[in-house]
């Protein structure tokens, strides 16, 4: 693509769907690290070229608003006072309604060097001017980012007892305390498995909890669905 004009004509569905614009390689010695992620959103792999971009990749895969996910989703390219620019945006996440927002993951430190801001201003006017959203992402705290690397262990449906996830679900309806639940049904359910399934509800978005202090027995529950 290579105007802001031929964003409107971009298929969201195959773009998601699609193969990554780069080729990834791995290689001894490298100084970043590269892999694929299991997300629960797409029900497959996407892949992160940097421990920094699945950080980004975790917390889009733990945002209920988030429906599409795609890494390095295409190639933009538009020729700007005689010049042709190229950008791969490191990541496009999409929302029920169809909002697009695109995610540039980049360390704080190299957001004030001229070239790599020059850069990602540029490519956040094309986005903007064609109705998408445009992020420029550094990190977010380390307690929030700890909560959600843990309760990625518990995302998948599949790993966690039914049983006990359908009694949660259906028993727990207030605020009340992660411990105060396995508790009340240490009577049904052993803690290894009410503690995933009541894990599972919170990756799932059917609770809430506060992400900002570490996740304990004391942690409070909230209904959110």
């Amino acid at each position: 693509m290579s105007t802001y004009e031929d964003l409107s004509l971009v298929d969201l569905a195959a773009t998601v769907a699609g193969c990554p614009w780069r080729v990834f390689r791995w290689r001894q010695g490298q100084a970043h690290y590269s892999g694929w992620y299991w997300s629960v959103t797409m029900a497959g792999h996407v892949v992160y070229e940097s421990r920094l971009e699945l950080a980004r990749l975790l917390l889009a895969d733990f945002d209920c608003s988030v429906v599409g996910i795609a890494a390095q989703p295409f190639c933009l390219t538009a020729e700007v006072d005689g010049r042709l620019r190229r950008h791969v945006p490191d990541f496009l996440l999409v929302d029920p309604g169809g909002l697009v927002t695109v995610v540039n993951v980049k360390p704080a430190e190299q957001l004030a060097r001229e070239k790599v801001a020059e850069a990602l201003a540029w490519a956040g006017q094309v986005f903007t001017r064609a109705g998408w959203c445009h992020e420029v992402w550094s990190g977010a705290p380390a307690a929030v980012l700890g909560n959600v690397r843990f309760l990625a262990a518990y995302r998948r449906a599949d790993r966690v007892d039914a049983e006990a996830v359908e009694e949660i679900d259906r028993t727990v309806t207030g605020r009340v305390a992660l411990g105060e639940v396995e508790a009340g049904l240490a009577g049904r359910f052993a803690v290894e498995v009410c503690r995933p399934a009541l894990l599972h509800l919170v990756w799932r978005g059917v609770f809430r909890v506060d992400l900002d202090r570490p996740l304990s027995p004391v942690s409070v529950l909230e209904r959110v669905v």
